[in-house]
């Protein structure tokens, strides 16, 4: 599933780049997720989303340009892809858990395996499609690759907070 969310995410990411920043070189950013990781140790959860990027604005020179803005953001959206692979991996692995603990009590259930992978892989294209048309709303403007990459970062943050929560809610 990591590879398969990576590549959709990266294939959206550099579609959106490519039209509206120079390419990145993660050199020319001053940037760290503390900030973000900071206010999330804190239990502030979705106002977190930005804390690092705006950080990255601030210290980068040229920060707040379509190209900085787009640079810092992407860095962001990197720690929240992460974050999100993490959690869809151990609620994975506590799905498979539970699905052969049924198995074996033989309940005839539904795949909590199955239907998380297939919730996942349904809520990665809404999300490359949602942030898609955020970068559309623009007409071709610079301003169409910061706001979708805030889109991705934002949407991926919520899923993110989502699967850590067990898929409870938050």
């Amino acid at each position: 599933m990591r590879r398969l969310c990576r590549t959709h995410d990266l294939i959206l990411i550099a579609s959106i780049m490519a039209l509206a920043v120079p390419a990145l070189a993660d050199a020319d950013f001053v940037y760290s997720d503390a900030a973000t990781q900071s206010c999330l140790d804190d239990g502030k959860g979705l106002e977190c989303v930005g804390h690092s990027a705006e950080k990255c604005m601030e210290d980068t020179e040229g920060g707040y340009s379509t190209y900085g803005m787009g640079g810092c953001m992407s860095l962001e959206a990197d720690f929240w892809d992460s974050k999100l692979n993490s959690a869809y991996q151990s609620l994975m692995a506590q799905a498979k858990e539970f699905d052969a603990m049924a198995a074996e009590d033989g309940f005839t259930v539904l795949s909590q395996a199955d239907t998380l992978r297939d919730m996942q892989r349904t809520w990665i294209s809404f999300r490359d499609s949602r942030c898609a048309y955020e970068y559309s709303l623009w007409g071709g403007g610079t301003g169409g690759g910061p706001a979708s990459i805030a889109c991705f970062t934002q949407m991926t943050a919520e899923q993110t907070l989502y699967l850590q929560s067990g898929g409870l809610g938050n």
